[in-house]
């Protein structure tokens, strides 16, 4: 047989060989598929809402978000969630501190292999210990105040720190501990006047609200600087006194705005994205809720705070 036979009879026999390893890589590639398909299906039914039950994880005792009466804007949207889906809800109360996730959205139930809960209702949008869902509202940081107490010109920051010195320096501000408007205080030499707070007391009974219902309005402090949820509700809460909740709007080095969103486990993937279609489709109703709870909400460019309406729930 002449080389050229036996060159052309070798690249025959190379090209079965692929032919015949592409067809079994193929294969594979297709079993494989069909596998992680299989998985898939099987997580999700073995997921979130294989029993129709909407389990969500929220704290007892910190209004305007949530509270044992089920009074709260969170609350209030799960169950709406839960009616769309023509689910049971269910809630387990725990409250927002250090290890909340640790206990509620990653716990299991004793002696089952069911989690506690599938939802957690309120965390920033990116939020590391968790898988997050489109954001379902925007807001900010806001500025607090009583009315006729000397304050009432002041509209921004920029208006406080433009007060008469004399008069600046009389003034006792009521600040959470990690609060992003510290920077600014720093800036403009007003630390010396801070009453710090604890975001995440160690007593459950305690709640952010009370900087605005019990020590603005009691005149223990002039100024709170809270978030604007909180602000907003309280605001239209306290009823001995008058409140102004100011919306403060972000600036270069001063972020105060913030998307909110909800946390599920990185594997509920499906769930997630059901999370998500109920926020799409449902987000002039939450639109709803928040203004009748005060949320400031900013606009679609994340930049003006626009105010709700001013009617109570």
């Amino acid at each position: 047989m002449s080389a050229p036979a036996r060159t052309g009879g070798l690249l025959r026999s190379l090209g079965g060989l692929l032919r015949g390893a592409c067809a079994g890589v193929l294969l594979l590639l297709a079993q494989q598929g069909m596998a992680q398909q299989g998985m898939a299906q099987q997580d999700e039914a073995a997921g979130p809402g294989r029993d129709k039950v909407l389990r969500v994880c929220q704290d007892p005792n910190n209004l305007p978000f949530s509270n044992r009466a089920q009074a709260g804007f969170e609350n209030r949207i799960a169950a709406l969630f839960a009616e769309e889906l023509g689910w049971k809800l269910e809630t387990t109360w725990f409250p927002q501190r250090i290890g909340f996730i640790r206990n509620t959205l990653r716990a299991r139930e004793a002696d089952t292999d069911r989690f506690k809960c599938d939802l957690v209702t309120g965390v920033p949008a990116g939020f590391d210990m968790a898988a997050t869902t489109h954001p379902y509202y925007h807001s900010s940081y806001a500025m607090v105040y009583v009315k006729g107490r000397g304050l009432d010109d002041v509209r921004d920051l920029d208006d406080l720190a433009a007060l008469d010195p004399a008069r600046r320096r009389t003034l006792r501000l009521g600040v959470f501990t990690a609060s992003p408007v510290t920077d600014w205080l720093l800036q403009n030499r007003l630390m010396e006047q801070v009453a710090w707070y604890q975001i995440q007391s160690g007593d459950a009974e305690q709640y952010p609200g009370e900087i605005i219902e019990r020590d603005l309005a009691g005149g223990k402090i002039d100024v709170a600087f809270v978030w604007g949820p909180i602000a907003g509700y309280f605001a239209r809460q306290v009823r001995s006194v008058p409140i102004v909740a100011v919306p403060l709007a972000s600036r270069p080095g001063l972020k105060l705005d913030f998307e909110i969103a909800m946390a599920v486990r990185h594997p509920d993937k499906a769930f997630r994205q059901r999370i998500d279609q109920l926020i799409a489709a449902n987000q002039d109703r939450i639109d709803a809720i928040l203004a009748q709870y005060g949320v400031p909400l900013l606009d679609a460019r994340g930049a003006t705070p626009r105010q709700p309406p001013a009617r109570a729930p």
